[in-house]
């Protein structure tokens, strides 16, 4: 039954099999035309009865405000159609890098991936982006030209521009006749007829290959025969005896090379105007692999889950929407079995239990209701009570969990801060909801920058949240930039000691305590000598004790008294001095790392000592010899991988030249340059805004922590005095 956003009319849908279900990716760069494709494909298969349009706000894709007031898609859209008994999810992806998590959460549920190309552009850095995904997850692609309509459109250039990037693996299987305002015809070499339409496209008038395109149709007909003959040895066979085969072998050949990623098929579209796209479905719907005919997914423990409908239950939840008036939708994928309405399964996540209510085929803000769905199918559901994105849920007779989705690290980020320090827990939870909804966000309350960071993929990604939460939620924020969580060190050995000594009328304080601290590395021998001003001091360790900082590093803290100077229960309190200390480095406050601590004297008095004086001995020892042990500061370094034009490597790498990176290597990658440095983060918090500008939005890159390292004296000397600066005031 077919339901409104606001759950009106009901009409009737039937459940289909495993063997009837397709699942596709829709991917593409900025502006390939994704959601008016969406339209025509929902408008040819009888879904709705009008096409929408993005700038009258009525599309199925974008209906939520915040795309509606950008004018960008910022969430998937899940919607489904029905043809020729077959049914087609499909997942419309935003175009920008800034929202990757949808792309890459959809092409780990789909099978097939439709990468769209706004022709006149030709592959642009999303296209080339959304292929490097599907190539790591070995999904089948399909190359869709649209805007065949476009006056600046080569299709010839941009078929061989593709070969050139992606190999002979590209085959098309139509071409325009024409392209450019008149366009309005094109051939298709898989079923040898010429296709056109009138002004108002749709349904196509089909036509024997006029006279002067033969040549040419016949050419491409052949090298689609033998690509779709090289995938299967009977074919390939009969290919060698009588160089041709029939349409439904050169479908199975396709089917094959497509789910071997044996060949990327090349279709053409023209989605404003509804020219292309009932073909394009009678291909998805008669070629395109089903369900069962793809690789299996496994289970957290490695065991393959095959998607059969007698099964026990499983289903993943792949993706949350808040939505006015309904609150949390829950879109998942039957990995295994079937569910029905009202079903009892168990969160093998949470450990809760949850009862089904109702179920939904999905065409965005409207929503079918069925009664059933099979292992492979892509439904949705609300009024769950514990179920967040990425949960799995099981009937008794499943244990099954999944993780398979891997998202990237962040990319950007920003200190955030409500302007009413009263609403902070009101954004926090606002903060949690929308990360449900884009699990690419992270939100870290960090203690030692005494900052709330966000987390994101780009200056656009942060925007949009801004918006929503400024708009939906009526939270005023700020943004500020994010302190740098700088480490401190030294580098050499140094000594001191510290006597607390405090008297106030009953009982006193008295603790002395003689300690050497020196830099550490893993594997370094036990300490035996040390000379310091002409004088000696010889080790005896007695015991050791060994910190994993929770910042990372090592604190290693080793007791030498000897003949009783200091009793062994005082030692706790030492250290304990001593890490408070190594939560607030002398410099500029930050944590300090890597440092061994030996106490080798001290003294105590029978009344006066306590843990609290030797607290404050260990603490001021400490600080004392860290000041004269060669201070340094060491700053987080990042891994970054930069996929750039090559006609704008120069600008590329001296920008990241004055970022003070360090490259280590350049690959050439499928068309693009890939350039690999080592940056300092303190040089790249604003860096995706910055590459964006550099080259009109055509590269993109991505980091990984790689280490911390000794930051450059003068730059030292900065952040010593901008620290002094700060604590004065």
């Amino acid at each position: 039954m077919y339901l409104s956003a606001e759950f009106g009319k009901k009409i009737t849908m039937r459940t289909y099999q495993t063997h009837e279900i397709k699942n596709i990716a829709l991917l593409g760069n900025d502006g390939s035309g994704k959601t008016t494709l969406t339209e025509s494909l929902l408008y040819e298969a009888g879904i709705i009865k009008r096409r929408g349009r993005i700038t009258q706000h009525n599309t199925v894709s974008d209906y939520f405000p915040v795309e509606q007031e950008y004018g960008y898609s910022v969430f998937s859209t899940v919607f489904h159609v029905e043809w020729n008994g077959k049914k087609l999810n499909i997942i419309d992806c935003p175009g920008s890098d800034d929202f990757v998590g949808s792309a890459l959460t959809a092409l780990n549920v789909t099978d097939t991936c439709i990468l769209l190309l706004k022709g006149a552009n030709g592959v642009e850095v999303g296209t080339q982006n959304h292929f490097r995904y599907a190539e790591k997850l070995a999904k089948p692609v399909i190359f869709l030209v649209n805007q065949l309509d476009d006056e600046n459109l080569d299709y010839d250039h941009l078929v061989a521009q593709l070969r050139e990037i992606y190999g002979n693996k590209v085959v098309p299987v139509q071409y325009p006749v024409k392209t450019g305002p008149d366009f309005n015809c094109l051939i298709d070499v898989l079923l040898m007829k010429k296709y056109s339409w009138g002004p108002e496209g749709g349904a196509p008038t089909i036509e024997e290959i006029p006279e002067e395109e033969k040549e040419k149709a016949m050419e491409m007909h052949k090298a689609l025969v033998e690509a779709a003959a090289e995938n299967d040895e009977t074919l390939m066979e009969k290919f060698f005896e009588s160089e041709n085969l029939t349409e439904d072998e050169m479908r199975e050949g396709i089917r094959k090379g497509l789910a071997s990623r044996g060949m990327f098929p090349v279709f053409c579209v023209c989605a404003v105007k509804d020219m292309g796209v009932r073909r394009l479905m009678e291909f998805l719907g008669n070629v395109v692999p089903f369900v069962d005919e793809m690789p299996k997914v496994h289970n957290t423990r490695g065991e393959e889950v095959n998607p059969t409908s007698d099964g026990p239950t499983s289903l993943y939840f792949f993706k949350t929407a808040v939505e006015p008036h309904i609150g949390e939708v829950q879109y998942f994928k039957v990995m295994s079995g079937k569910v029905k309405e009202g079903d009892d399964l168990q969160n093998a996540d949470r450990g809760s239990r949850e009862r089904i209510g109702s179920l939904f085929c999905c065409a965005g803000a409207t929503r079918i209701k069925v009664e059933e769905l099979v292992a492979g199918d892509i439904g949705c559901t609300v009024k769950l009570k514990d179920v967040k994105t990425g949960n799995t849920l099981n009937d008794k007779n499943s244990d099954n969990k999944f993780n398979f989705i891997k998202f990237p690290n962040a990319k950007y980020s920003r200190a955030i801060r409500a302007v009413n320090e009263g609403e902070t827990e009101k954004m926090m939870n606002a903060l949690q909801k929308m990360r449900e909804e884009d699990p690419t966000w992270q939100v870290e309350q960090s203690k030692e920058l005494r900052q709330i960071i966000v987390h994101g993929q780009g200056e656009f990604h942060l925007r949009t949240l801004k918006w929503r939460m400024e708009n939906n939620e009526k939270i005023q924020i700020v943004f500020d930039e994010p302190k740098i969580p700088y480490r401190e060190t030294i580098t050499k050995a140094a000594r001191a000691d510290y006597r607390h000594k405090k008297q106030s009328g009953g009982a006193g304080q008295f603790g002395e305590v003689h300690l050497i601290v020196e830099p550490y590395y893993e594997g370094m021998p036990a300490p035996e000598v040390y000379k310091f001003g002409g004088q000696e001091f010889r080790i005896n360790a007695k015991s050791t004790e060994e910190v994993d900082l929770e910042w990372g590093g090592k604190l290693v803290f080793i007791n030498s008294v000897v003949g009783g100077a200091i009793d062994a229960r005082f030692m706790p309190a030492i250290l304990k001095g001593v890490m408070q200390r190594m939560e607030q480095g002398p410099l500029t406050g930050s944590y300090a790392r890597d440092v061994r601590v030996i106490v080798y004297d001290g003294k105590m008095h029978p009344v006066d000592s306590n843990e609290l004086s030797f607290m404050l001995a260990g603490r001021n020892a400490f600080s004392q010899a860290f000041r004269e042990a060669g201070p340094k500061i060491l700053e987080p370094i990042y891994d970054v991988e930069v996929f750039v034009p090559s006609d704008k490597m120069g600008d590329v790498m001296s920008d990241l030249q004055g970022r003070r990176a360090m490259i280590t290597g350049m690959q050439s990658e499928n068309g693009y340059e890939k350039l690999i440095c080592k940056a300092p983060l303190s040089e790249m918090s604003s860096y995706s805004t910055a590459l964006s500008s550099l080259t009109g939005g055509r590269a993109s890159f991505i980091t990984k922590f790689a280490s911390y390292e000794l930051v450059p004296g003068d730059v030292q000397q900065k952040l010593i005095a901008s620290y002094q600066s700060n604590d004065e005031d």
